[in-house]
């Protein structure tokens, strides 16, 4: 399916209803760089690049997580167990969290192509959890790797071992990966630059200011530097990633002229990755310095772009275009008082259909559609209280009365 944006988009605002206003099955990769559940607050020096940036990376649960997890039972019953059993194990910042994740991640798998690839990356605090959310709503026979990108930064503990590194998962659905590699050096001094037989077959070997080595296929642990403070391509940004990083994804999991789609975009790193790799891309950030950064970050060469002006700012969600033409909602009055035998779902009361008004569960304000999956039925009473918000932010809201 055709995307209804066009490349070189970043959203400013929250992510959820812009992921809901994208057609369904139109990005070819997906990296995000959530928040990690970390309990802490992040935010980017005075006088660097990122300035202002900022992020409250921690969860507090609330009642309209309470009923975003209800409706998971509905929607994606493994979500809703791995939310439930996440709260029993951990707490309700976590179930919190997960909630947060898990009504994104579901919008991510309808606009991810079939054949498509996401990297979802984290740390320990929460990788164990999202995994099985993965599993649940992606499908564990999409997962392809578990990545450990190990890195050296300083500040060590005495009680534990040092962390140093981060995860990511890897999930496709496709037969698309290209093939990375690395150097694995020999130690044989009796090696040498060129042309040899190795083992059951030939091997090249080069050699460089550390030794001896060929390139053999790439692991899953990543060895990538971390950015120091003194990097060139630093920002200032609190959670910035090496662009060797973003490069290595691209590269395995899309070609050029793909869609590259980063939710989370923060300083951009994706963005800038997949733009210099030929790569089409969009993006979405609370911030608006996500736009001001892609400018100075991105330098456009005008021989292969002329016309590229920077990115097109947006807060505004996408419409969606890809559910042909529907009849008018009101149409499926008589449908839904049967399917829901007369009972409104607001109050749970049985009313006669002469006082029940066809309601959008996600109001097309927020990227709801008039598809009648989208659609029910609620009394007069109910459908006036509701008004513009979701089912679950009214449902919250009756609970906190």
């Amino acid at each position: 399916m055709a995307a209804n944006f066009a490349p070189s988009t970043i959203w400013t605002g929250d992510n959820l209803p812009v992921l809901r206003g994208m057609n369904s099955a139109c990005v070819d990769l997906i990296y995000l760089d959530p928040p990690f559940n970390s309990n802490r607050t992040y935010k980017a020096p005075i006088g660097s690049k990122a300035a202002g940036a900022s992020f409250k990376d921690a969860w507090t649960l609330d009642d309209v997580d309470v009923c975003e997890h209800g409706e998971l039972a509905d929607r994606n019953s493994a979500a809703y167990a791995v939310i439930e059993a996440a709260r029993l194990a951990h707490g309700k910042g976590m179930q919190s969290y997960l909630v947060f994740m898990a009504v994104r991640l579901l919008e991510m798998h309808r606009v991810l192509k079939p054949t498509g690839s996401i990297y979802l990356h984290c740390d320990p605090t929460a990788s164990h959890y999202l995994k099985l959310l993965m599993d649940g709503i992606f499908g564990k026979g999409q997962f392809r790797n578990e990545i450990i990108w190990s890195y050296r930064t300083g500040g060590v503990s005495k009680n534990y071992f040092a962390h140093k590194h981060d995860v990511l998962f890897y999930y496709s659905g496709g037969l698309l990966f290209n093939m990375q590699t690395e150097k694995a050096y020999t130690k044989s001094k009796s090696r040498k630059p060129g042309l040899v037989n190795y083992g059951a077959g030939k091997a090249i070997f080069h050699e460089d200011d550390q030794g001896v080595y060929n390139l053999v296929s790439m692991r899953d642990v990543w060895e990538i530097p971390y950015l120091n403070s003194q990097a060139k391509e630093r920002l200032g940004y609190p959670t910035q990633k090496p662009l060797a990083l973003l490069d290595r994804i691209i590269k395995a999991s899309s070609n050029p002229g793909d869609l590259v789609l980063d939710p989370f975009c923060g300083c951009a790193t994706a963005l800038v990755a997949a733009d210099r790799l030929r790569r089409q891309w969009a993006g979405i950030d609370l911030s608006p310095l996500a736009v001001k950064l892609v400018k100075e970050r991105i330098v456009v060469d005008p021989a292969a772009n002329p016309l590229w002006a920077g990115p097109v700012g947006l807060d505004a969600p996408p419409r969606r275009t890809d559910l042909g033409d529907l009849p008018n909602y009101r149409t499926h009055r008589h449908r839904l008082y049967g399917e829901q035998e007369g009972v409104c779902p607001g109050c749970n009361t049985h009313f006669p259909f002469r006082v029940m008004d066809v309601d959008h569960i996600l109001p097309r304000s927020k990227g709801g559609t008039d598809h009648p999956d989208n659609l029910q039925l609620l009394c007069a009473g109910c459908n006036r209280s509701k008004g513009g918000k979701t089912m679950a932010e009214w449902r919250a809201a009756q609970r906190s009365t």
